[in-house]
């Protein structure tokens, strides 16, 4: 069900108990800024998600109130790990929903990273 992402954080969520380890993930890069893992519910090949360690909603939240080197930490995490993954080459596509009409499901900010085929055109018209 999509949230409404202008509503305070819920540290109730569950990639806020993943990041406190009440739930395990399967973790494929983690630094003080950010923790990346394989979704549970996997829309492409490879989809990995990439979640700020802070307390953030949506991007516009995070670009408010994230001090610089945690948005420089989380936007470098992103990175390396396309990198690490060996996507950068075949290529993949990231994607951040935020809000009801994009259907952002969990009201902490992620990123999707999408890869391991040829992914199409963003939007059909």
């Amino acid at each position: 069900m999509p949230i409404d992402a202008t509503l305070p954080y819920d540290d109730s969520n569950i990639f806020a108990r993943i990041l406190r380890g009440e739930l395990p993930s399967k973790t494929v890069y983690e630094d003080e800024y950010a923790l990346a893992f394989h979704d549970i519910n996997p829309q492409a090949p490879l989809h990995i998600l990439v979640i700020p360690k802070g307390a953030y909603v949506s991007w516009d939240d995070f670009s408010e109130r994230g001090g610089d080197a945690e948005i420089a930490g989380f936007v470098r995490a992103v990175g390396k790990v396309a990198r690490d993954q060996g996507l950068v080459a075949p290529g993949y596509r990231l994607l951040a929903n935020t809000g009801l009409d994009s259907h952002q499901e969990i009201p902490h900010l992620h990123v999707h990273i999408f890869a391991g085929q040829k992914l199409g055109p963003m939007l059909a018209r």
